[in-house]
């Protein structure tokens, strides 16, 4: 039997948050959720997830500082390989950095399996993943 993918959700929007989990979780994944920036980085240290699902508009924190945290500070650096899927109703034309700190963006409103997909693509492409140079 082949162990489940932690998946970390965090998303502020409550309604998200719950249909995500329930969705990931009746595909058999493994959920850890947080509700802000700074919850989500606390349990991505606690959990070590597979894989980061992030809302960019959270309180205290939000998703594009999580990934640059993630990527570029050092006591994070043990997390900076985990792929990272931003889910955000902001345009993705005008958020252009993320898309060099995050591995896929899924646009809300979104169809659920699109973002199934994306996960299991990044799950399954994990090592083979090319991320631009950060500057």
């Amino acid at each position: 039997m082949s162990k489940k993918a932690k998946i970390l959700v965090a998303d502020d929007e409550k309604s998200i948050l719950k249909m995500v989990e329930a969705r990931l979780k009746s595909n058999h994944y493994d959920v850890v959720t947080a509700e802000d920036g700074v919850q989500a980085l606390e349990k991505i240290k606690a959990s070590n997830p597979d894989l980061i699902i992030l809302d960019l508009a959270m309180p205290q924190k939000n998703g594009l500082q999580v990934c640059k945290d993630l990527k570029r500070d050092p006591q994070y650096a043990a997390f900076k390989n985990i792929p990272i899927i931003i889910l955000s109703a902001w345009v993705r034309d005008k958020v252009g950095e993320e898309k060099a700190l995050a591995d896929a963006y899924v646009s809300k409103p979104f169809e659920p399996e699109s973002l199934l997909n994306e996960i299991r693509y990044l799950l399954e492409n994990h090592g083979n993943i090319k991320r631009p140079a950060i500057s």
